[in-house]
């Protein structure tokens, strides 16, 4: 393994002029996923209310963002390593901007979906591109880890930053506004990105190969579409088929990375302990967080009344612990250790989803408060040591491809988070006993039951609202005690995949 403490390498980081204001340019981009992510589901009652989707619709809404992007990031990644990062790093800003003036206007569930998935596409060539960007500009070890430190708290601040400013919009305009937002932060990273960031590509990468490309888009959604179509609906012979068509598809594209003399994918970067460890600790923290994250802006909304704003407040104690704790991850994984902290973050999140299995309509904010600053403080520390140890353990002409690998775990688990969690939320939601003359789409989201009360009579209205508010909870104090599991045994697996991980020796094993 190419070590990364090479002195030359060092002192070209030392003396490159610009870095920090290029690393500025890098997190803008970030800054724009990470608001487009939480603001969704800020404005899902909304868009709930507008398009009435079904309940299958509305997850689809939720979750085909991330389907599109689990299967575009490796290719994008090595699509990048070979034309050049910043190159696709800039096309995929202006069309994400451009896409997101889709999603604003769009009319029709069906409408809404298709422009999901496209922002997903445009969505896969940004992440890798940032994160390979910053393995190339930082040599030094500790810079990198302060670099990927600031990366990972402005991934952290978007999520604040989104549902305040998201809140506001949606008190003050429509919902699509919301995804408006992305325009001016693209304009600024474009016109600046152009000036100050560096060109970075790969010296004879080989061809880019489309076979490829295919089967990883097809292997992904054909895996996640399966276990988001057997959560919801149960056993079918066409989810079947799906499923078995996607591990085919990801079969044969193992099979050809191995075979390819210059591969989108080196196969062997699996073989380090100390990446595949980080990738599965990643997956594992998402699927168990992103059940809560996509419902818990609807439970302060619909359950407890909030407004728009006054929900984008109440979430802002996590991005405050991750935004904290990913500016010093660094410097506690080299006084301490890379498994410690990254372990020490897991179980933190997972004792947090625990406390909030006892979660009811009348919860108060202390308890919500407290364990959404631990889930971010958790968050921070782990995900910042992770995407450190990802990057230094591969050499930098590899750092497309490693990225896309880190930021595919985060979206798949995003997607089978949504898929399984989501699928036990709604479940449990529709089942709900209502008073007579409760329509059938009061029992496909709470959102529709809050519309159609409003054409009851007042008692019935209120005792159907009653019901559908406290199954829906139910539901989500489940969906938090299987993500509470996920999230302890994440931490466990990370403590002896982890095992002898040293950001100093640039996340090489020790003897």
């Amino acid at each position: 393994m190419t070590s990364t403490l090479r002195p030359a390498s060092t002192t070209e980081a030392v003396r490159r002029p610009g870095r920090w204001l290029a690393l500025g340019v890098l997190v803008l981009a970030v800054l724009l996923v990470a608001v487009d992510a939480t603001v969704l589901g800020l404005a899902t009652p909304y868009i709930s209310e507008d398009l009435k989707p079904t309940g299958t619709q509305l997850l689809w809404i939720g979750d085909v963002y991330s389907f599109v992007i689990a299967g575009l990031l490796v290719s994008m990644g090595s699509l990048g390593d070979r034309i050049g990062r910043k190159r696709i790093l800039l096309v995929g800003a202006t069309a994400f901007g451009a896409i997101s003036v889709l999603n604003a206007y769009a009319t029709t569930p069906e409408t809404m979906i298709v422009a999901r998935a496209l922002l997903g596409v445009a969505g896969a060539t940004l992440m890798p591109a940032t994160l390979a960007l910053i393995r190339n500009l930082f040599h030094d070890p500790r810079e990198r880890s302060l670099a990927v430190g600031i990366w990972g708290a402005t991934a952290s601040a978007g999520t604040a930053v989104g549902p305040i400013v998201g809140g506001f919009l949606l008190e003050h305009f429509w919902w699509g506004s919301v995804f408006l937002i992305n325009l001016p932060v693209m304009a600024v990273l474009v016109l600046v990105g152009i000036r100050l960031l560096p060109e970075s590509r790969t010296a004879n990468p080989g061809p880019w190969d489309l076979v490829s490309v295919v089967l990883s888009l097809v292997g992904m959604i054909g895996i996640v579409y399966a276990v988001k179509e057997a959560a919801t609906h149960g056993f079918a012979w066409s989810i079947l088929g799906a499923g078995l068509l996607g591990a085919a598809a990801l079969y044969g594209f193992v099979r050809r990375q191995l075979s390819l003399p210059a591969p989108l994918l080196d196969m062997r970067l699996f073989r380090n302990r100390g990446f595949s460890g980080a990738v599965l600790a990643d997956l594992l923290t998402i699927l168990g967080l992103s059940g809560l994250v996509f419902f818990l802006s609807q439970y302060l909304q619909l359950v407890q009344g909030r407004r728009p704003f006054e929900a984008g407040l109440a979430e802002l104690p996590a991005a405050i612990g991750a935004v904290v704790a990913g500016l010093v991850a660094g410097r506690a994984a080299r006084r301490f250790s890379v498994r410690a902290v990254v372990s020490g973050g897991l179980a933190a999140i997972g004792l947090a989803l625990a406390a909030l299995t006892v979660i009811g309509q009348s919860t108060g904010y202390p308890l919500l408060g407290a364990a959404l600053l631990v889930v971010g403080v958790g968050a921070g520390f782990s995900f910042t040591v992770t995407a450190d140890v990802i990057l230094s353990s591969v050499p930098k002409e590899q750092a497309g491809a490693a990225s896309a690998v880190s930021e595919t775990a985060y979206e798949l688990g995003a997607a089978l988070g949504i898929a399984v969690l989501g699928s036990i939320v709604t479940g449990v939601y529709r089942d709900f006993t209502g008073p007579a003359g409760t329509p059938a789409a009061a029992h496909e989201s709470l959102g529709g039951a809050v519309e159609a009360a409003a054409g009851m009579p007042a008692h019935t209205a209120a005792t159907m609202l009653d019901a559908a508010r406290t199954a829906f909870v139910d539901g989500l104090a489940l969906a938090a005690g299987v993500g509470a599991a996920v999230l302890l045994a994440a931490a466990v697996a990370a403590w002896f995949l982890l095992r002898g991980q040293r950001l100093e020796s640039g996340g090489a094993e020790d003897p």
